[in-house]
């Protein structure tokens, strides 16, 4: 993805230029400061071990800037002199630093610019497209590279078929969009395109790689097997601005979770052996294919790390996390975001945890109430035994953050108890009611409805249920038509 005479950066390839764009030469920068601003020589600064480049949504990076030694504001410190470097955090994105150092000529190999790729072109997305005396030419973003360096280069200079082909498909997205019954067709479309499908390609091409970043930063994120997956064909709609993946539980100020076990089973076959559900007075959970075998309303009770069973007993299953590759994507009837399987799914297999922030149940009455007025509704009362506390989605969760709602569901919500056995804190898991086909998206019924009844054996507790006074939209057969 470099261009002739230039070596390509490391793990890139594809999209290629056959002669540099050559964006105009420029001056050399002072040693004095970089772009991250003047340091006063006699302010104290932290100078970190390492340099922190982490993504986050894609959207900010904390990156350190090196500033050389004894030449802040100009002149020369003593102290500054005991230093190899002084360092400022910029909470930009990498692209934006990235873009900064080719500007400027500059060096940075915390975010991947060095002497030898400085000077790279690769094609990060075509903008723009022209005919000019029967030659084609498209107008191209240099990745790294300010969008003021863009250049027109004729088709036979690109060597991006992934890109071109992406650029096409965008354009006859926008151009065969129905508007009251006809489609949208401009005229000299073949020698020039209408600022408004450029216009519609640029934002699409840039919403392509915030998504990919988004991606990047869930799976680094997460810590179970299955791969998370992003994906939006729908509309222009970006990566959530304010939600943070987690993994397990975030306690809200004030709220303790005892994660660790106070005591184990000591079986060696959990099958057989008086187990940690046995001593709970329940029975065990799963059989012998991992799938659940109790009722809802059932609690699940897992070994945890007291038991004397290893990492393979058949009564760890939700501890494992999600084993299923799934994918969060745009629906197309006005649900936003939702979740579907890209593998099949067995009937009665654990599919994922519902997590968030812990909060009282009072505090889950104020944002209720903030939630209604905005129509989204992310609480589920941890009502397993009392109703003191919430699990918040809105902000900290992970992919079940995103699963709808359906009054016919294919998802049953089960309270699990593992090194927590505080009644009042059940987790919350998610279990397959039916086989799912790949490609399906992901529900549960935000009240429980038709649970099923419970055995006069079993444990008559109800599951959590998940807070929502909205119009529903599933579509299922039979749909509600409103929870509350």
């Amino acid at each position: 993805m470099a261009a002739a005479g230039a070596e390509a950066p490391r793990g890139e390839a594809g999209a290629q230029c056959h002669r540099p764009p050559g964006p105009p030469p420029r001056q050399k920068p002072s040693r004095t400061a970089m772009w991250a601003g003047r340091l006063r020589a006699d302010t104290p600064s932290a100078v970190p071990s390492r340099p922190a480049t982490d993504l986050g949504h894609g959207c900010s990076v904390r990156a350190w800037v090196q500033v050389p030694r004894a030449r802040v504001l100009g002149g020369v410190c003593a102290r500054a002199a005991s230093f190899k470097a002084w360092c400022v955090p910029c909470l930009v994105s990498l692209d934006t630093l990235q873009e900064l150092c080719r500007k400027e000529k500059l060096t940075c190999k915390s975010i991947g610019i060095t002497k030898r790729n400085l000077n790279n072109y690769e094609v990060e997305y075509l903008c723009d497209y022209k005919v000019v005396k029967d030659v084609e030419y498209y107008l191209v973003k240099w990745k790294g590279w300010p969008e003021s360096t863009n250049t027109w280069e004729p088709l036979s200079n690109l060597r991006c078929p992934q890109l071109l082909q992406q650029f096409s498909s965008d354009k006859n997205s926008f151009l065969s969009r129905v508007k009251k019954g006809k489609a949208v067709t401009p005229k000299n479309s073949r020698k020039s395109l209408p600022p408004a499908v450029a216009e519609y390609i640029v934002k699409k091409a840039k919403q392509r790689i915030a998504l990919q970043r988004w991606q990047d930063y869930l799976n680094r994120r997460k810590n179970h097997k299955g791969m998370i997956f992003v994906e939006n064909t729908v509309d222009l709609e970006g990566p959530p601005l304010d939600f943070y993946y987690i993994n397990e539980y975030r306690p809200a100020p004030g709220i303790t979770i005892n994660n660790e076990a106070t005591f184990g089973c000591s079986c060696t076959d959990c099958f057989m052996g008086k187990c940690c559900p046995v001593e709970a007075g329940v029975v065990l959970a799963y059989n012998k294919n991992q799938q659940i075998k109790i009722k809802p309303g059932t609690p699940i009770y897992e070994c945890n790390s007291r038991c004397r069973c290893g990492p393979d007993c058949p009564n760890r299953i939700v501890q494992k996390g999600t084993q299923y590759s799934l994918c969060i994507f745009r629906t197309s009837n006005g649900c936003g975001w939702g979740v579907k399987t890209l593998v099949k799914i067995k009937r009665m297999s654990f599919v994922m945890e519902y997590v968030g922030e812990v909060i009282t149940s009072e505090e889950a009455e104020k944002r209720g109430q903030l939630y209604d007025n905005q129509g989204i509704t992310y609480l589920f009362d941890l009502d397993y035994e009392s109703d003191e506390f919430t699990v918040d989605a809105a902000r900290y969760g992970n992919v079940s953050h995103f699963v709808n709602h359906s009054c016919d569901p294919n998802l049953q919500v089960f309270s699990v108890f593992i090194e927590n056995l505080d009644t009042r804190l059940p987790r919350i898991a998610l279990f397959s009611t039916r086989t799912i086909k790949a490609g399906e998206e992901l529900t549960f019924d935000y009240q429980m409805k038709g649970c099923g009844e419970l055995s006069s054996d079993s444990v008559d507790h109800s599951p959590a249920k998940k807070r929502v006074r909205t119009e529903c939209k599933c579509g299922a057969e039979t749909c509600r038509g409103y929870l509350n």
